[in-house]
């Protein structure tokens, strides 16, 4: 017993041998991968997730980055609100503060070269809108109220030659429509081009070089759903519309098309789905201008998921080896392919180099929590790309959309799959559905997909179709020079997000609480730069 008791003794003052300050070693950290981003700048601003809220908007057009700062007031459930705009070393350029009227609460921020534009809902008056748009150069904000009376919720916001484009679900709960925002001029206007029954999954796209939006609409009779492309103007005044559908007994699902500024190719990439208009089976293509000397469009060209190189990646190799012996089976007794039942975000379709498009998807499904008790509350899927409401059920409760891998594939000019990717995720989930993965383009040719985890940056490098690690990863840093990470470590990580910034930078933003060796823990929100 003595002899326990001198051991505990001579550890706690370090004097054993081989156990010198056991206490205070620290385990090492591992060597980041050989592809590892840079963290060349970080900003820290001393603010907790109960008492503030943070909006993070990149401006790639003049390489900053613009935050709106809301705090509570001391002994008020008013908030105060300011606009802080960092340069490209997250450096704080200058602050404007914003007075928000009482009743707005928060709902979307956009951007348009080097103007933000914040969307504030009334919580008292149904359809009210309020609007704040934020000029860093002439370090100024302008402030436009309108009453949009039949609008419920907006649901994505895009700004087009100082014009907010904005999805709005109705009163009636039953339709999606497009509401023109002018913001200078304080005039409103329903969009009567773009008014679609639920549930409707829509993308569109805005370019101020052309001041053209277009729509992607799906439409469906229950057993089979086509597209309907619209293409309006800045001032929301219809110039073409076309369906796309397929002959066959295939339904096209949902889609995204070129942006309008590539004034040379116009391709539709997508989704479809095999007799039930619910689910994904693989991707289509399509160029949408006319073939030379014929006039006649090509047809539609569809890619099984099966067919695709690295689809089902996120499965283990064991079960990837019979899912394909079993369609194998099916293909050689000439029985109907197998039904895929896969759920599909689309990503805007990402110009490259060499005049072809990356389409990035990621593959997601509902989550839900298990409970005994209590009814479900159903989620209202708020989000520009579907709308809809999901079953009751009285013994869950939902929880998010969890993603389990992001699809990367590679087009060419003339709409023709050149390659495929996948990289396969853990660990993320939101609330909403919305992106969560985040593309950059690399100087080199190369993307690299990543996202937050936590305290952790997820990453993968892809080049085209070539096989690479899918658990590449580094911690956020939390200080400025590299022996800060040995005396500091992150203990809670909530709200973080990964935005494209530019270049092939992201700015990683979110709540953080660090605790530091000898000295005080600290709660902060962070921006810090990530550079491939």
């Amino acid at each position: 017993m003595k002899l326990r008791y001198l051991f505990l003794l001579l550890l706690s003052v370090g004097q054993l041998p081989g156990a010198a300050g056991l206490h205070a070693q620290k385990r090492p950290l591992p060597p980041p991968p050989a592809n590892a981003p840079v963290q060349n700048a970080r900003t820290e601003l001393p603010l907790q997730p109960a008492d503030s809220e943070v909006h993070v908007q990149p401006l790639a057009a003049d390489s900053t980055v613009v935050l709106l700062l809301g705090r509570n007031k001391p002994l008020s459930s008013k908030v105060s609100f300011v606009f802080q705009q960092y340069d490209h070393t997250l450096h704080q350029r200058h602050e404007l503060p914003l007075e928000v009227p009482d009743e707005f609460s928060f709902t979307r921020m956009c951007a348009e070269s080097n103007t933000v534009y914040a969307l504030f809902t009334s919580r008292n008056v149904p359809g009210r809108l309020w609007v704040a748009a934020y000029n860093g150069p002439l370090e100024q904000v302008r402030t436009q109220q309108f009453e949009t009376k039949l609008s419920r919720e907006v649901v994505e916001l895009k700004a087009l030659d100082g014009r907010l484009f904005a999805t709005v679900l109705l009163n009636d709960q039953l339709h999606v429509t497009a509401l023109l925002l002018d913001v200078p001029t304080g005039q409103m206007q329903y969009l009567a081009s773009v008014y679609e029954p639920l549930p409707v999954q829509l993308t569109f796209v805005a370019d101020a070089a052309t001041r053209r939006a277009e729509y992607v609409l799906s439409q469906t009779n229950g057993r089979k759903s086509r597209l309907l492309l619209k293409q309006l103007t800045d001032k929301g005044q219809l110039v073409s519309s076309e369906f796309v559908q397929a002959e066959s007994d295939r339904s096209l699902i949902t889609a995204q098309v070129t942006p309008p500024q590539d004034t040379t190719a116009r391709l539709l990439m997508g989704t479809y789905s095999l007799r039930d208009p619910t689910y994904a089976q693989g991707l289509f293509a399509t160029d949408l201008r006319p073939a030379v000397g014929t006039g006649v469009k090509p047809a539609l060209r569809f890619y099984d998921f099966l067919h695709l190189k690295h689809f089902f990646d996120y499965l283990k190799p064991s079960r990837q080896a019979r899912l394909r012996l079993r369609t194998e089976r099916r293909l050689a007794r000439k029985l109907p392919p197998l039904r895929w039942h896969y759920h599909l975000l689309l990503h805007e379709l990402l110009p490259q180099p060499d005049g072809g498009y990356v389409l990035v998807a990621e593959v997601y499904y509902p989550h839900y929590r298990y409970n005994s008790y209590g009814s479900y509350v159903g989620p209202f899927n708020s989000i520009g790309n579907q709308y809809g409401t999901s079953p009751y059920a009285n013994s869950r409760i939902f929880d998010g959309y969890q993603t389990t891998h992001a699809l990367v594939c590679g087009f060419d000019r003339a709409g023709n799959l050149i390659w495929d990717n996948n990289f396969v995720v853990e660990n993320l989930r939101r609330s909403e559905l919305e992106e969560g993965v985040r593309i950059q383009n690399l100087p080199d040719g190369r993307l690299v997909l990543a996202y937050l985890d936590e305290d952790k940056l997820r990453y993968k490098v892809i080049n085209r179709a070539d096989t690479s690690p899918n658990d590449e990863q580094v911690p956020i840093k939390t200080g400025s020079a590299p022996d800060d990470q040995h005396a500091e470590r992150t203990t809670e990580t909530s709200q973080a997000d990964l935005l494209p910034w530019f270049g092939s930078r992201f700015v990683a933003a979110g709540y953080q609480r660090v605790r530091v060796d000898h000295g005080p823990d600290r709660e902060v929100f962070f921006l810090n730069s990530v550079v491939f």
